[in-house]
C-alpha cells in the first residue's frame, strides 16, 4: 500500500489536532480529537473506528469508586499517611516524593489521586531549603509511569486483553512493570537529584528571603493532631480489599467464570472484571461507611476523571480513525523495522509518541500500542510455530525466577529463541 497526497493530509491534520488539543488538555484535548475525526471522515471519506468503550467504562468505574473513596474520607486519610512520609524524611524529598506519589497511583490507577499529594511535596521541599521543582518535576513523570505498575488502570487492563492470546496472566506483566516502573523512578529522581544552584546559594532565592516574599512559597498547615475515624480507615480497607481481588482472579484465570456460545469458549474478560469489581466496591464503602449521595460527585477526583474520559474518548477515536484506515500499511512498516532493528522499533515507538503533548499514560498507551499490537497479530500468523515459542520463552524468561545454578541453561534458551526468531521467514 503505497503513500498519496491524501494519506500526508491526514496524518497532518491527526497531528495538528494533537497539538492544538494538546494546549488546552482534557475537554480542549477530547474536543480537538472529535474535531479531527470529523474531518477525517466528512472531508476525506474515512471510515470511523469504534471508540475504546472498554477503556472509557474502565476509566469511569474506577473514577466512581475512588470518588467514592474520597467522599468517605479515605483519600484524605492517605494524603495524612503521605505527608507524614514527606516529612519524616524532609531532606531525601527529591527521592521520597516521587515514589509516595506514584504509589497513590499505583493504588488507584490513575493519576489524578497524585495531585491531592503535589502541594505537600512543594511545601516540604521548600521548608528543607530543596529547590521545589525537582521533587515536583519528578514526582508528575513517575505518577504518569506508575499507571503501568498499577493493576486498577486501563492500561494494564488493555495489556492484560491483548497478550491474552500468548497466556500471560496479570502477575506476569506485574512482574515485569513493577521493577521497571521502580527503576525508571529510580532514574528520574536521580536525573533531577542536582538540578540547579542550592537555594542557600541561589541569588534570587536569597534575595526573595531579605525581602520577605520566601513565606509565599510556604503552604499554611495544620499542626492539630490527625485521629482517623473507623469509616476512613475501613473505606480504606475495602478499597485495598478489591484491588487485591482484581489482583487475585487476573492472576489466577481457572478462577474466571467461562461460557460456551456456537462452538466457542469465551472467558470474563479483564477489563469486565475491573469494571464490576471497583463498582461492587465502590457500593461497598458507601454501605458500610454510610457515605451520603451528596458526596459522590462533589471531590476533586471525579471532576478530573470525567475531564481526562473527554480526553480519552476523543484522542483515541482520532488515532483509532487513522490507524486503520492504513492498518495494512503500518504492519509491513513496523513489521520490516522489527525483523531487521527491533531496537529502533522500540526506541521509535517512544520518541514519536505524542507523550509530551498528551500528559496521559493512558492516551500514549493506545495511540503507540495499536500498531505494535496490530505487529503482533500479523507475526503470529505469519511466522512459523517457532515464532510462537521463542516468544512465549522471552515472556517465560522475564516473568520466572532464574535458578542459581543454570545461568549457561538460561543463556542457551535465550540464544536460542533469539536464532529463531531471526532465523523465521519473512
Amino acid at each position: 500500500m503505497e503513500t498519496d497526497l491524501n494519506f500526508w493530509l491526514q496524518l497532518a491534520v491527526m497531528l495538528v489536532c494533537i497539538g492544538v488539543g494538546g494546549r488546552f488538555g482534557g475537554v480542549g484535548l477530547g474536543a480537538a480529537g472529535g474535531l479531527g475525526v470529523s474531518i477525517l471522515v466528512l472531508v476525506f471519506g474515512l471510515q470511523p473506528a469504534s471508540p475504546p468503550v472498554s477503556t472509557l467504562l474502565i476509566i469511569v468505574a474506577v473514577i466512581a469508586c475512588t470518588s467514592i473513596l474520597q467522599g468517605a474520607g479515605g483519600l484524605d486519610l492517605l494524603v495524612r499517611l503521605a505527608e507524614k512520609m514527606l516529612r519524616k524524611w524532609p531532606s531525601a524529598i527529591t527521592i521520597v516524593g516521587p515514589f509516595v506519589c506514584s504509589l497513590f497511583v499505583v493504588l488507584c490507577g490513575t493519576a489524578y489521586v497524585a495531585f491531592a499529594v503535589y502541594p505537600v511535596v512543594a511545601e516540604v521541599a521548600a521548608s528543607a531549603k530543596v529547590r521545589p521543582e525537582r521533587p515536583i518535576a519528578a514526582s508528575v513523570i513517575s505518577a504518569g509511569i506508575a499507571v503501568v505498575a498499577s493493576p486498577m488502570s486501563a492500561a494494564m487492563a488493555a495489556l492484560v486483553a491483548s497478550l491474552a492470546i500468548l497466556d500471560v496472566s496479570l502477575i506476569q506483566i506485574l512482574a515485569v512493570s513493577v521493577p521497571a516502573f521502580i527503576v525508571a523512578t529510580l532514574c528520574t529522581c536521580l536525573s533531577v537529584f542536582w538540578k540547579g544552584t542550592e537555594l542557600e546559594k541561589d541569588p534570587e532565592f536569597i534575595r526573595r528571603v531579605q525581602s520577605g516574599q520566601y513565606q509565599e512559597l510556604v503552604v499554611d498547615k495544620d499542626d492539630k493532631p490527625f485521629e482517623a475515624t473507623k469509616g476512613q480507615k475501613l473505606s480504606v480497607g475495602i478499597f485495598l480489599l478489591g484491588v487485591v481481588t482484581v489482583i487475585i482472579f487476573g492472576t489466577f484465570k481457572e478462577l474466571l467464570p467461562s461460557w460456551e456460545a456456537a462452538g466457542k469458549i469465551s472467558t470474563l474478560p479483564i477489563p469486565s472484571l475491573i469494571q464490576m469489581i471497583m463498582l461492587a466496591f465502590g457500593l461497598f464503602i458507601i454501605v458500610f461507611c454510610k457515605v451520603h449521595s451528596s458526596k459522590f460527585a462533589s471531590g476533586s477526583v471525579f471532576v478530573s476523571g470525567l475531564i481526562g474520559v473527554v480526553g480519552v474518548f476523543g484522542i483515541s477515536w482520532l488515532t483509532g480513525t487513522f490507524f486503520e484506515a492504513y492498518k495494512s500499511l503500518f504492519v509491513d512498516l513496523f513489521t520490516n523495522m522489527a525483523q531487521s532493528a527491533p531496537m529502533l522499533f522500540c526506541f521509535s515507538a517512544v520518541i514519536l509518541s505524542p507523550s509530551q503533548l498528551l500528559h496521559s499514560c493512558r492516551l500514549v498507551f493506545l495511540s503507540v500500542f495499536q500498531p505494535g499490537y496490530w505487529l503482533l497479530c500479523s507475526l503470529l500468523r505469519a511466522e512459523t510455530s517457532s515464532f510462537r515459542v521463542g516468544l512465549r520463552s522471552a515472556v517465560q524468561l522475564l516473568t520466572a525466577p532464574v535458578p542459581h545454578t543454570s545461568v549457561s541453561t538460561w543463556s542457551t534458551t535465550a540464544t536460542s529463541s533469539r536464532v529463531s526468531y531471526i532465523s523465521s521467514p519473512a
